[in-house]
């Protein structure tokens, strides 16, 4: 619901912009953003946590060296209390940099092309489940594709100090270094490496997200957006 309040804000406080594709991609990219602040140190440790090298140590037992390797961090707890002694907030919010810039974009894309979709559809099919779970596919499906490599960028960024072996002591001061650097190192298709199997995820998620939005719309009796749009000019 916050996308449908910076809508009606924007609507409100900026009426020169209209209410077309502009409003959707503003609202939808502000949207996402708020989303990304509040939960970004949650997906650092999660991405961590997925990523994290084993602390390999070695014992003798009978004459008999054994290697073994033990986990980094303990749980969400640990890597959020660790990262912060390690560089305060601002190490909790690294790589938040190419998130914000992948995420804006992505949000924006993902609900102006839902709406877009959406307002081709006659009005007989708009209560659809069929047809919300197609848009909302849809939507997930190109907003995922032009915006996957600076995903990449905001993993890498996040798993770089615990992968000393592959990334050295690399370190990707922007969005923009982290692009070129790994399109000029390794290739431009590693800018899409594992896409195929992000859309396994993405595009269900993005349909099932939408389609209960809408329903949830319904539920709390949110009006239509013909009806928002006229009330907004009176």
């Amino acid at each position: 619901m916050t996308y449908e309040q910076y809508r009606l804000w924007i609507l409100n406080n900026y009426p020169a912009l209209g209410s077309g594709p502009v409003v959707d991609l503003l609202a939808g990219s502000v949207a996402g953003g708020t989303a990304v602040l509040c939960t970004y140190p949650l997906d650092l440790a999660r991405t961590k946590l997925a990523y994290q090298v084993g602390d390999t140590r070695g014992s003798l037992s009978c004459g008999v060296k054994s290697v073994y390797s033990r986990p980094m961090y303990g749980g969400i707890k640990d890597v959020l209390t660790t990262v912060y002694k390690e560089g305060g907030v601002r190490a909790l919010y690294r790589g938040v940099g190419p998130t914000l810039t992948g995420i804006l974009p992505y949000a924006g894309l993902k609900f102006y092309i839902y709406d877009e979709l959406k307002s081709h559809v006659p009005e007989e099919h708009q209560k659809s489940i069929v047809m919300r779970l197609s848009c909302g596919a849809l939507a997930g499906l190109l907003g995922q594709t032009f915006t996957y490599p600076l995903d990449v960028v905001r993993r890498q960024m996040q798993v770089e100090s615990l992968q000393p072996s592959v990334q050295g002591d690399t370190r990707y001061r922007n969005t923009m270094e982290g692009l070129t650097t790994i399109a000029r190192n390794q290739g431009w298709k590693q800018l899409f490496a594992g896409l195929s199997i992000n859309y396994i995820k993405i595009v269900p998620s993005v349909a099932i997200g939408f389609t209960a939005y809408d329903m949830m719309k319904a539920w709390l009796h949110i009006p239509p957006r013909q009806k928002s749009k006229s009330a907004s000019t009176r």
